[in-house]
């Protein structure tokens, strides 16, 4: 039932009738079933419906375009197992696991920085500003350049990075609480110190170890198979459920300490679940395809511009980062072939210039 909630931006209303009925609608956006009544906003069902429906659109003109153009029927085709050999080694050997590493990465990034932004509450607290992700950066280049382990030990040093930052962020604010520019400042403080360890472990490396950490810190999507999109689908996979079933709680925390313990929410026990895993989404999508910036910061910010709602939407802010960073991949295909750029180049781009309006909007804020 929460994550049905989730998906539809509702929020519970009580009732006193505990006898099992068939659901119904009541004026249009009240459903009852049973002893639950959940209050529909459609604005962001709509919002929902339309990023999945753009997504499908964008990730079928992907699959269809470039240097080997093919129909729609030649993609179905080879994704059924009924197409042509050239057709079927473009699409599900070249296309299809980037563009679901594409997919996966971008909602993972979105949802981190949906439970972050909403932890802090401040627009932000997204892992990539409060040094969450150059943390997991710092795990996967010493078990890349040290150990010179493989992708799922990579994974596992990136999400020991990343909640070993998220820890030292912590002890760092105990007794002030996780809002405010005060968090921001420590993140970046933080940050600014991971990555001078990410610089010295690149002296570190042979030249071409050197070469393969820093391509990997820009971030891309290039060469990425099918064991990238099973990685970091499995992660999803696990970590995505007990997210939206918390989502609920989230958006009780977001209202402050005092007033969700009065709902009746053990705020402590909630703040730790959803840290862990909003690090360990942000964790798992950099040891795929290293950092990809922007992502988490916008996604969640523009879904509540859309929505008009003031509670967290997880599975729409999924659905946006994962559409966000499909485009920007596509856009750096296309537009600037035969040139490989990597597709964290395009985001980081678009998300400085996204961060300096959100640094002068979050300043007026706090002035007024």
């Amino acid at each position: 039932m929460s994550a049905v909630g989730e998906s539809t931006g509702s929020v519970p209303v009580s009732t006193k009738d505990h006898v099992p009925r068939a659901p119904r609608v009541i004026s249009g956006r009240v459903v009852r079933t049973g002893g639950v009544s959940l209050r529909v906003q459609g604005r962001t069902v709509a919002v929902t419906a339309l990023l999945a429906a753009l997504l499908v659109v964008v990730m079928g003109i992907t699959l269809t375009t470039g240097d080997f153009p093919l129909t729609v029927g030649e993609v179905v085709g080879a994704l059924t197992g009924n197409g042509s050999g050239a057709a079927d080694f473009v699409v599900n050997t070249l296309r299809m696991p980037r563009l679901l590493t594409a997919v996966f990465v971008g909602a993972a990034l979105a949802v981190s920085g949906a439970i972050l932004q909403s932890l802090t509450r401040n627009s932000l607290g997204s892992p990539d500003i409060i040094g969450f992700t150059n943390g997991s950066a710092v795990g996967a280049l010493v078990v890349i350049i040290l150990l010179h382990g493989s992708m799922t030990q990579i994974a596992f040093g990136a999400l020991v990075g990343g909640l070993a930052t998220a820890l030292a962020v912590h002890l760092l604010m105990i007794g002030r609480g996780l809002q405010g520019f005060r968090l921001i400042v420590i993140g970046i403080g933080v940050s600014a110190l991971l990555l001078a360890a990410n610089s010295y472990l690149i002296t570190r490396a042979t030249f071409q170890e050197a070469q393969e950490a820093q391509a990997w810190l820009i971030g891309s999507l290039g060469n990425r198979l099918w064991t990238h999109a099973n990685a970091i689908g499995i992660a999803l996979a696990v970590l995505l459920p007990p997210a939206l079933l918390l989502s609920r709680r989230l958006a009780m925390v977001e209202m402050g300490d005092i007033t969700a313990t009065a709902l009746g929410v053990n705020v402590a026990r909630t703040r730790t679940a959803l840290l862990v895993i909003g690090v360990a989404l942000a964790a798992f999508a950099t040891a795929v395809t290293g950092p990809i910036w922007f992502i988490a910061l916008a996604a969640p910010q523009v879904v509540r511009r859309l929505t008009g709602s003031s509670a967290p939407s997880l599975l729409s802010s999924a659905l946006m980062g994962a559409l966000l960073l499909v485009v920007s991949d596509l856009v750096v295909q296309r537009v600037f072939a035969p040139a490989l750029l990597p597709v964290g180049t395009a985001t980081g781009a678009i998300g400085g210039l996204y961060l300096i309006w959100l640094l002068i909007t979050e300043s007026r804020k706090s002035r007024a």
